[in-house]
């Protein structure tokens, strides 16, 4: 009797422990994985280094809505709208990646590897050709069924720390996490749109070069750019390092939030310890993406394993 409750137990907690998230995942299903996710990466960075940015907005998209399910690489179709077509993804760029990832992939080994683990490996791999840190990359990630353009409620770059916190709260970040992950920026742009109403206003805790400089940018708008974009980090645009916080320390934020975190007291201490400090902000930035990475995640026979990344796959019929 006792081995018969001892074998049942491990029926039922044997699903759960297969079901977990771990670095080598597809080790044996498909050995060759990270390396065909990462030379696609690299074919894309040697043309265009503000891919490792695309890339960073589209996993921090896609993991804060659903969790890390790529529901945001789902097309619209002439029936149903995907989240694609909400406001904050309709800049989102870097889809043609995930697909070239993707053919190569199920070339090798059909419907094995999932869309939302390419996201987050293709992710690590730019931001380690951008001089970030490379960091481990736990996979078995599956695919939503869902992707609902009503569900997309992003933190803007116009809110308070406290405000924005609230949403990296709800998916059990903290503070910390969010100061660090917002250290992305240092790869980032923005359209003057999204910051204009701070050079008109002359915003005091904005540097007066800084706002000079970004005049000058957004004057030069025209049919063709109607909305130019600016660097975030003035400093080392193309390069993931800690600059961003030295560079907001000086009032040398672009948008809001990323100025509010050098001057709020809940997070300046953590954007001062990353500014003197770049070991410690590599190392925190590796350690939030992996916890990122990690949210509400579908494992084991949740989801499914799409065979085209903006498509779910066809429903079987009972």
């Amino acid at each position: 009797m006792r081995f018969k409750l001892a074998f049942l137990l491990l029926l039922l907690i044997l699903p759960l422990a297969l079901a977990n998230l771990r670095v080598g995942f597809y080790g044996r299903s498909c050995p060759k994985a990270e390396s065909i996710v990462q030379a696609a990466v690299r074919r894309r960075f040697t043309r265009d280094k503000s891919i490792t940015a695309a890339l960073l907005r589209m996993h921090f998209h896609d993991c804060f809505v659903r969790g890390c399910d790529a529901s945001i690489l789902i097309d619209s179709t002439s029936k149903t709208s995907s989240e694609k077509d909400a406001g904050p993804n309709l800049t989102v760029r870097g889809f043609e990646l995930i697909d070239e990832a993707k053919k190569a992939l199920e070339a090798t080994c059909p419907s094995r590897v999932s869309c939302a683990d390419i996201i987050a490996l293709a992710t690590r791999d730019a931001v380690f050709l951008s001089g970030g840190p490379f960091y481990r990359v736990p996979t078995g990630r599956r695919d939503g069924l869902v992707s609902n353009p009503d569900e997309v409620n992003l933190p803007g770059p116009t809110l308070t720390v406290s405000q924005a916190f609230q949403s990296f709260r709800a998916k059990n970040m903290s503070m910390d996490d969010m100061v660090t992950l917002l250290g992305a920026h240092t790869v980032g742009v923005a359209h003057c749109s999204i910051f204009l109403d701070r050079i008109i206003g002359s915003d005091p805790t904005m540097d007066r070069g800084l706002r000079n400089k970004l005049n000058a940018i957004c004057s030069a708008a025209s049919g063709s750019n109607p909305d130019p974009t600016a660097f975030l980090d003035q400093g080392t645009p193309l390069t993931l390092d800690n600059q961003f916080f030295k560079q907001i320390g000086l009032r040398r934020g672009v948008m809001k939030i990323d100025q509010e975190l050098a001057n709020d007291p809940l997070s300046r201490r953590t954007v001062s310890g990353y500014a003197a400090n770049a070991a410690l902000f590599r190392t925190r930035f590796a350690e939030a993406m992996v916890k990122m990475g990690n949210i509400q995640v579908l494992q084991g026979s949740a989801g499914e394993i799409r065979k085209n990344c903006r498509v779910f796959n066809p429903r079987r019929r009972a």
